[in-house]
């Protein structure tokens, strides 16, 4: 079996979307003739723990770990004895919100001090200590994973001193992820982030985007060959239980489930206006509205849900080990995938769509109708992606859900998604891994 070195920051029992793909890649690759090499932090940052992932590691994998420094938890206990809510620090660290001036401090240190993020104390240590452990055990393939893009330049200088051959994946683009242009970075700053990407993209074996969108933008920089490689969903997650339209029969419930991180800036404040009013003028479905959060939501999220006098239909469940988010999302009557409301976000996939398909309930996206959720969605035909401001085609959305149900009907009509299991994308990987060391 040849043996593939993954260099990752998350891994299990760290849980969270971040972890998900190459657990899962590291699961099925051995049946392709790969056995993964895992090199993680031994105490890395942990917004949530998910102890049910670590059974998904599979026995052939070899676990390192090396403890790595970071600046986070001096940065979060400054913070909390500031009186900043939880939320502020875990779940919008980044983004366009309004900050105080302590936070504004926080991101101006962090982006220009901490290159390319706060991780960047781990990758010298990492490439000593890499170096001599591959002499000892050796590897065919070097993969590094980010963000944090730290992990990337860990590949890149490990592969430059050992001639390994390396591939760079991207779960989110480098300076074109949406919080890149919130960092307060100084132009001098900027030009040396752009510099590394490139520097980056252009000695990798291969680049491996999640997006055809993000693929596009890659391969315009560089001559090194993009691959598209999504994320997905593992098939075995949802064969456990009953249906979810059973359950929902059963119930009568009318279910609108979110699950995974729930941004402020992403809020979808036009969704709750026009669900309040559809209570106001439908007893029955005010009756039968379920509003389920499932994962760690912003504070401005259930603020706003209770301003809209939706706070009795409201189940806040936070973060919930992954076994029970796929049970929420298959017994749920409808699936909505809220971007955050930025530019940048036309090109993202998130990772918890794929898992929305594969649950065969109906999904509401909120954001650009042109972007590549769209795309996927509508080639599934599994709902449909609407505009942030587009009250009436969102209220014609949930009518139309809300007939459906109540006739017993609200099934999605999903086209074939094989393409999206873990097994077949970690088959794909296979080959991409196949093709690079016989170069």
């Amino acid at each position: 079996m040849k043996r593939v070195l993954i260099i990752t920051y998350y891994w299990p029992p760290s849980g969270g979307s971040g972890v998900q793909r190459w657990l899962k890649f590291a699961k099925y690759l051995p049946q392709f003739g790969w056995q993964p090499v895992i090199y993680t932090p031994e105490n890395p940052e942990q917004l949530a723990v998910d102890r049910s992932l670590e059974k998904e590691i599979p026995a052939e994998a070899e676990i390192v770990k090396r403890r790595i420094v970071e600046p986070y938890q001096l940065y979060k206990s400054l913070l909390k004895k500031s009186g900043h809510k939880k939320e502020a620090v875990e779940v919008n660290p980044v983004n366009a919100q309004q900050k105080s001036a302590l936070q504004k401090a926080a991101m101006w240190i962090r982006g220009n001090l901490f290159r390319p993020d706060p991780r960047c104390l781990w990758i010298n240590p990492s490439v000593r200590y890499l170096k001599k452990y591959l002499k000892e055990h050796p590897v065919d393939l070097i993969v590094s994973t980010g963000p944090p893009q730290s992990m990337h330049m860990i590949g890149y200088r490990l592969s430059a001193r050992t001639g390994l051959p390396w591939i760079a994946d991207f779960r989110d683009p480098w300076t074109k992820i949406f919080y890149f242009k919130h960092l307060s970075m100084t132009r001098f700053t900027e030009k040396w982030h752009h510099k590394m990407e490139k520097r980056v993209l252009d000695n990798a074996a291969a680049v491996v985007a999640v997006s055809p969108l993000v693929q596009q933008e890659f391969q315009a920089m560089t001559d090194t060959p993009v691959e598209l490689i999504t994320n997905g969903f593992d098939e075995i997650d949802f064969q456990k239980g009953e249906k979810g339209a059973t359950s929902l029969e059963k119930s009568g419930k009318f279910t609108i489930t979110h699950t995974g991180l729930f941004a402020a800036d992403g809020n979808p404040t036009t969704l709750w206006e026009v669900l309040n009013e559809k209570c106001s003028q439908e007893s029955a479905f005010k009756e039968a509205l379920r509003i389920r959060l499932i994962g760690k939501t912003d504070s401005q999220i259930i603020d706003a849900i209770g301003r809209a006098g939706l706070g009795s239909q409201l189940e806040d469940m936070g973060y919930q080990p992954h076994d029970i988010a796929v049970k929420e999302q298959k017994e749920a009557s409808l699936l909505i995938l809220p971007l955050r409301r930025e530019p940048e976000y036309r090109s993202v996939l998130p990772g918890k769509l794929f898992e929305y398909l594969a649950s065969l309930r109906p999904v509401l996206g909120i954001g650009q109708p042109d972007g590549a959720m769209a795309m996927i969605i509508g080639e599934a035909k599994a709902g449909t992606v609407i505009d942030w401001e587009n009250k009436s085609e969102i209220a014609r959305f949930i009518d139309l859900c809300w007939e459906k149900h109540l006739k017993g009907e609200l099934t999605d009509n999903t086209a074939d998604i094989s393409q999206f299991t873990r097994y077949n994308l970690s088959r794909k990987m296979a080959d991409l891994f196949d093709n690079t060391v016989k170069q």
